[in-house]
């Protein structure tokens, strides 16, 4: 069975404040990407790794691996006008006829663990698609449209994370979808074609990397 893992990492870097993208940011001495594809290839040691960029920063990408000595085999494809658009350009360097399971992982989520990424792939063996998600601990209001907001059940609720993974050739068909703006995440376009998506647990630490607040964060998980 083959293993893919297509790595989304599209990000402007507008809410750090600075001009590097966040997924080139250091954490530890390291940019945040680059730790993100280390997990999958400790885990994996033959996963395919297909690296989704922007077009303007695949030169900047490439220098940092010579920079870094960071030379592990990976494609690339151009970053889309939406995530959507990204996940489906990283899915045409899939050959149509691979048979096994595909991942779709943020780039900046840097500190998903080995066990999260081991249960979301035996999991979609058996269930095609799968996500790992994680319970709310917070207490949770709605917003309603007059303004008033209402408790909701938190025990009704998760948050989701990644890698989605799926049956490759699930993945492919629904890809195949004209894109809407309900397209969130991977498996709201799979759920778009009537497939039931199943739930495993992933790992707080695993959080997506967006403000100066979230780096501070992590470099004190290292």
């Amino acid at each position: 069975m083959e293993r893919y893992v297509i790595v989304v990492a599209g990000g402007k870097g507008l809410r750090m404040g600075g001009d590097i993208p966040k997924q080139f940011l250091p954490i530890g001495g390291k940019p945040v990407l680059m730790r993100t594809i280390e997990v999958f290839l400790q885990v994996y040691p033959d996963i395919r790794i297909i690296l989704v960029l922007p077009a303007s920063q695949q030169e900047y990408w490439q220098q940092l691996c010579h920079e870094y000595a960071f030379y592990v085999p990976f494609q690339i494809a151009d970053g889309g006008e939406t995530r959507f658009h990204s996940v489906s350009n990283g899915l045409k360097q899939i050959p149509d006829d691979a048979e096994g399971i595909v991942g779709v992982h943020d780039g900046v989520r840097p500190f998903v663990s080995e066990e999260t990424i081991r249960r979301c792939y035996d999991e979609a063996v058996e269930h095609d698609a799968v996500v790992p998600a994680i319970s709310i601990v917070e207490t949770v209001r709605q917003l309603r449209k007059d303004g008033i907001s209402l408790t909701v059940p938190r025990d009704e609720y998760k948050l989701v994370q990644t890698p989605q993974t799926f049956r490759i050739s699930l993945l492919k068909e629904a890809y195949h979808q004209p894109y809407t703006p309900s397209f969130t995440d991977d498996a709201s376009v799979v759920e778009a074609l009537g497939i039931t998506v199943r739930l495993v647990e992933g790992n707080r630490e695993n959080i997506k990397i967006t403000t100066p607040a979230d780096i501070r964060f992590v470099n004190g998980l290292l």
